[in-house]
């Protein structure tokens, strides 16, 4: 697995609170949530998650890399995918180059274990999105991801997907039929209700269990910016 690179010629977002500051209300917030998302399956062994929202901008990208720290903090051997072929972000996230990826594992030119990238939070890989395909849905519908997932359960003990927006395109649908579970990441003051409503029912439909969703920027305390409430 290669080493992790700081990349100085990609954009820097610090959004990794929960490694950057371990004991802040917020990191214990995505501890609680870690915890929700385990009670939430005590029957069965969630080994893969899909992560997607309603719309661009309502923080699932930050809230899936912030989950993916503090699993791994736990002890879990973890890969975060970035799953999202049209905007890919993770990359930005953790400061990585994005020349290889997830399209290339697929699409047959690399093996997995060649492009995981390890990064400095131990038990933690990251597969970036790689350069975007022409055909996004049919990429992560097809038989290749089918193997990806089945390889990757080999290493890793749960890997984590973030998808695209759900009401934007239909990846996120296809990710969601293929993962245990799906989480669905809102904006308190910014999130339609009706585009909520709609991306639930969506999930539910979805061959995967819906975990629940996680209410983000709520403001009302400032410092608790993230919510999880179970599925009603």
């Amino acid at each position: 697995m290669a080493k992790t690179k700081t990349n100085k010629h990609t954009r820097t977002k610090n959004r990794l609170i929960s490694k950057l500051a371990p004991k802040s209300p917020i990191t214990e917030q995505y501890r609680n949530i870690r915890t929700n998302i385990q009670y939430s399956s005590v029957d069965a062994d969630l080994r893969s998650i899909t992560v997607t929202s309603t719309a661009p901008g309502e923080g699932k990208t930050t809230t899936i890399s912030n989950l993916a720290v503090v699993f791994a903090q736990q002890g879990k051997k973890v890969l975060l995918v970035d799953a999202d072929l049209r905007r890919p972000q993770v990359h930005f996230v953790y400061q990585l180059p994005n020349t290889l990826g997830l399209t290339n594992v697929l699409t047959k030119q690399v093996e997995l274990v060649d492009a995981i990238r390890e990064t400095d939070i131990p038990e933690l890989f990251i597969l970036t999105s790689g350069p975007i395909p022409p055909n996004p849905a049919e990429l992560l519908g097809s038989t290749s991801m089918d193997h990806f997932i089945a390889e990757a359960y080999k290493h890793f003990d749960l890997i984590l997907f973030d998808a695209p927006p759900i009401l934007a395109v239909s990846d996120a649908h296809v990710m969601a039929n293929q993962t245990d579970g799906s989480l669905l990441v809102i904006s308190s003051g910014t999130t339609d209700r009706e585009a909520a409503v709609k991306a639930k029912e969506i999930l539910t439909n979805a061959k995967s269990k819906l975990l629940g969703a996680i209410l983000n920027n709520k403001p009302e305390d400032k410092n608790l910016n993230y919510y999880y409430y179970g599925k009603r």
